[in-house]
């Protein structure tokens, strides 16, 4: 006969306060923006992100100054025109953070223990992009604030259209921010090791910019120009430049696709980028939730 015994160890249903959708994606958010940053890990961790900030704002520092000692508005880096000259330090922090929002999960198969909650798939990946584009917004936000700070504490002229610029900007750095963010986790979601994931998110940006510069110059060879423009729309920093100059208004930096036909065709296509990642994510996280 079975001499079982059933122990009361005091197990009882949760009848607390349930806090709902919107907690669950804010607390991922704050977790995965903080990650991005280091925040609340060894201090190495927060090195690479910390030091490519503090390099992005040394030319605008540098601008501000060069303006207050010289008042030649020259002297004042575009703001529209920031980002794409610092393109490289971007896309090393993209390179280097993506995959700690991406890939770490995905390497140790963590994933599953995410989904043990009641998360769903799709609050989980838009969590993540959107704290890996709030930490690419930071950067090149932050900066162009400074240019404009500066500019008006030197008494930079005519401060409505400093104004304007540096709103445009703002739209741009989001615009730069979303796609940036897109294109990275994507990568690095597909790359489990991190030192992988840094080196093929660098491999694609490198791959577009020399292609893109590749057939630039070819057809400015053949005086193709107008290929030579559209041709802005391979790579992602010319991609969301020509929806700054052609839809908002801002200088261009290179040459960009004709008209406001390329920058529809530019918006539409910074467009699918991101909601085509949104659904390229969501599948890739729901088959690592259930494995």
């Amino acid at each position: 006969m079975s001499t079982s015994t059933i122990h009361d160890i005091g197990y009882r249903h949760y009848d607390g306060r349930r806090n709902g959708r919107g907690y669950v994606l804010r607390s991922l958010y704050v977790h995965n923006l903080r990650a991005a940053f280091g925040l609340g890990r060894p201090a190495r961790a927060k090195i690479m992100p910390f030091l490519l900030g503090a390099i992005m704002l040394l030319p605008a520092a540098g601008s501000v100054a060069a303006f207050a000692l010289t008042k030649q508005e020259d002297a004042l880096i575009p703001y529209a025109t920031y980002a794409v000259i610092m393109q490289v330090v971007i896309a090393i922090f993209t390179a280097t953070q993506a995959p700690v929002l991406a890939s770490r999960e995905l390497r140790f198969h963590v994933v599953p223990l995410y989904f043990s909650r009641p998360i769903d798939h799709l609050d989980f990946v838009l969590a993540k992009i959107g704290a890996m584009a709030t930490a690419l917004l930071a950067i090149t936000a932050v900066p162009i604030t400074v240019l404009y700070a500066g500019g008006l504490v030197a008494r930079a002229p005519d401060s409505g259209r400093q104004l304007l610029d540096y709103l445009t900007a703002l739209v741009g750095c989001a615009l730069f921010a979303l796609v940036l963010a897109a294109i990275g986790m994507v990568v690095a979601a597909f790359t489990p090791r991190r030192g992988f994931g840094v080196a093929a998110v660098i491999a694609v940006y490198m791959l577009s910019v020399a292609f893109a510069a590749i057939v630039q110059t070819l057809a400015e060879v053949q005086g193709n120009f107008t290929l030579q423009s559209w041709m802005s729309l391979a790579a992602p920093f010319d991609l969301v430049d020509t929806v700054q100059v052609r839809l908002l208004g801002a200088d261009p930096s290179y040459a960009v696709a004709p008209g406001i036909g390329g920058g529809l065709a530019a918006l539409a296509l910074c467009c699918a980028l991101v909601l085509g990642s949104i659904a390229v994510l969501y599948r890739r996280f729901r088959k690592a939730g259930l494995s």
